[in-house]
């Protein structure tokens, strides 16, 4: 579940420069289309450094998994107040908006596609893990805050962010595979906040 926004940073750094061309050329061509030939189509530099630094697409792109992990990990909501819902709402926010502009949809559909490849890949499915991983801990972690101030009910912090991370891979999924996903991703989030109404806050939070 990284982050779908283009990539910032330094372009004089080398790395940063060879991610976002992959940015920009798997919004282009999805996984399936895309070669090393065509990142150095978008890559400023010499696309003899790509070879340099890269044996094949494949190493390529789990590495660029990996540096999209970090920009994911900076730029995920943090806590503006002693609010828990207030800061769950916020994160998903984040992740399941209503609407995506054409780059993010192209992105997002390309990031399916790579984690299609996790099935039979180990770099793939290590990279896609902690992603999850990632996530499902941030959840956890505000709905732990959220039981100890009284916002939500007494409920197994883990197994509440490990549904809520499903329904969210499910729901981008379905977001890029289906003909009516604005629909669908609208009806899911109205099923995820009346599920934290219904099983999350407390009665009576204090």
């Amino acid at each position: 579940m990284p982050s779908s926004r283009p990539i910032d940073g330094d372009t004089d750094d080398t790395r940063t420069a060879i991610m976002q061309a992959t940015y920009h050329a798997l919004c282009e061509h999805g996984y399936a289309d895309l070669t090393i030939e065509r990142i150095g189509d978008e890559f400023e530099k010499s696309k003899s450094l790509l070879y340099y630094h890269y044996d094949s697409k494949d190493e390529l792109l789990v590495d660029f998994l990996g540096f999209m992990l970090e920009n994911f990990t900076s730029d995920v909501p943090v806590e503006a107040s002693d609010d828990a819902h207030a800061h769950l709402q916020a994160l998903l926010d984040h992740v399941l908006p209503p609407t995506l502009d054409d780059e993010r949809f192209e992105f997002t559909s390309a990031m399916m596609e790579l984690r299609a490849q996790a099935s039979h890949d180990a770099g793939y499915r290590e990279q896609f893990t902690r992603t999850d991983r990632f996530f499902r801990d941030r959840i956890a972690d505000v709905v732990r805050d959220g039981v100890e101030s009284g916002t939500f009910r007494e409920v197994d912090p883990e197994a509440t962010a490990a549904l809520l991370v499903t329904t969210i891979n499910g729901s981008m999924l379905e977001r890029v595979t289906t003909d009516e996903p604005a629909d669908a991703v609208r009806a899911t989030r109205r099923e995820l906040d009346a599920y934290v109404d219904a099983r999350l806050l407390a009665d009576d939070p204090e």
